[in-house]
């Protein structure tokens, strides 16, 4: 008989035997219990640990989409709305757009330089980019190899997104078309004065884009683009217009018999039925992209990618020639039925280089055109 217990060897040793093991058994039941529980609530979606939905939590670097992003562009809706929808839709990303003018949401990268609140820059003229690609984050798009290299800048800054001719832009109900300008120096007829539609290059990047490109034809290097420069403007007559789409909506409306834009832009009113035509100066015009960039430090870098990617792939580029009759960037982009080859237009040399990097010094003497301080 064990003295402490009071019970016999033999029998007592098989009950305390099997008291110990109902006790551990009602031990690990509790324990099993209390992590089912626990686990129950992890799972739930007010009871997560770490305090958030996964898309709040969850970050990139992981391989997990972090689910939102935000995107400045000076791009028109109706080409913005229907890509960013699609993006949306394959990727399950939140996207918020934020438009505005080139140089206005350029100031806005750059105000915010250190703490970004934006992403990625969604178009705007690729020379407008490469001024500021300070602050942009390198970044090589994983369709590198199908671009067009003409269309690709050095150091991955910014991404090509669409090649953009400039043209003149005239409303026919106001215009016969044998008195539509047919050259840059067409503009400068005096039956035009203060009914040609032009943005302010220092709002607009394909504005800065259209004044490098007559410059580039009537001689950068000398006088010759500023004398052309200097009369335009005096034909202008001080309307200068806060936003490029205000020159394809004006001519459209009649507001402007004629206007300086983007190809793609007029190209709309076109296939829409309004009656404008488009003549591509006899001098030369030119072919910049427009781009996308990452914003440097921002804070989605794994989504702001994806949506670069997304950009230039084999869904978007097709869309844009298809549905708004932009140039694709791609080497394997199908000609554009009812407009003429890039080839068949007469371009002028344009210095990409040398346009982003006097983009201060070009624009100052424009403003100082205008104002009549020189």
């Amino acid at each position: 008989m064990n003295e402490e217990t009071g019970y016999h060897n033999g029998i007592g040793k098989g009950i305390n035997t099997q008291m110990r093991n109902s006790k551990w058994l009602s031990v690990f039941l509790i324990v099993l219990s209390t992590a089912l529980v626990l686990a129950g609530c992890g799972g739930s979606n007010g009871g997560s640990s770490t305090g958030g939905s996964p898309s709040e939590t969850e970050g990139s670097s992981g391989g997990a989409k972090k689910g939102r992003l935000t995107v400045y562009s000076p791009n028109a809706a109706e080409v913005n709305n229907p890509i960013v929808k699609e993006f949306q839709d394959r990727t399950g990303i939140e996207v918020q757009l934020i438009s505005g003018g080139t140089g206005e949401m350029l100031k806005r990268v750059q105000a915010e330089a250190g703490n970004p609140l934006g992403d990625v820059f969604w178009a705007g003229g690729a020379d407008s980019l490469e001024a500021y690609k300070d602050y942009f984050e390198p970044y090589r798009t994983s369709e590198y190899d199908n671009l067009v290299p003409e269309y690709v800048g050095s150091g991955d800054y910014w991404t090509p997104f669409a090649a953009l001719p400039m043209v003149i832009m005239y409303n026919k109900d106001l215009v016969d078309e044998a008195d539509a300008p047919k050259s840059w120096e067409d503009l400068l007829d005096e039956k035009w004065k203060g009914k040609i539609a032009f943005v302010d290059p220092a709002k607009s990047g394909s504005s800065y884009t259209q004044l490098v490109t007559m410059l580039t034809a009537f001689g950068k290097e000398d006088e010759g683009g500023w004398d052309y420069v200097r009369k335009l403007i005096e034909n202008i007559d001080g309307k200068l217009l806060p936003s490029s789409s205000m020159v394809y909506k004006g001519v459209a409306d009649k507001e402007f018999p004629v206007g300086v834009t983007l190809e793609e832009a007029a190209l709309r009113y076109v296939e829409g039925g309004a009656p404008v035509g488009i003549m591509y100066p006899e001098e030369g015009t030119s072919a910049v992209p427009d781009g996308a960039a990452i914003i440097k430090d921002a804070k989605n870098m794994e989504e702001a990618k994806m949506f670069i990617d997304f950009l230039v792939g084999t869904d978007v580029q097709p869309m844009i020639q298809t549905e708004f009759n932009r140039r694709s960037v791609r080497k394997d982009a199908a000609p554009i039925e009812g407009i003429p080859a890039i080839e068949d237009i007469k371009l002028v040399d344009y210095d990409f280089d040398w346009s982003a990097s006097h983009k201060d010094e070009l624009i100052s003497k424009f403003t100082r055109i205008i104002t009549g301080q020189e």
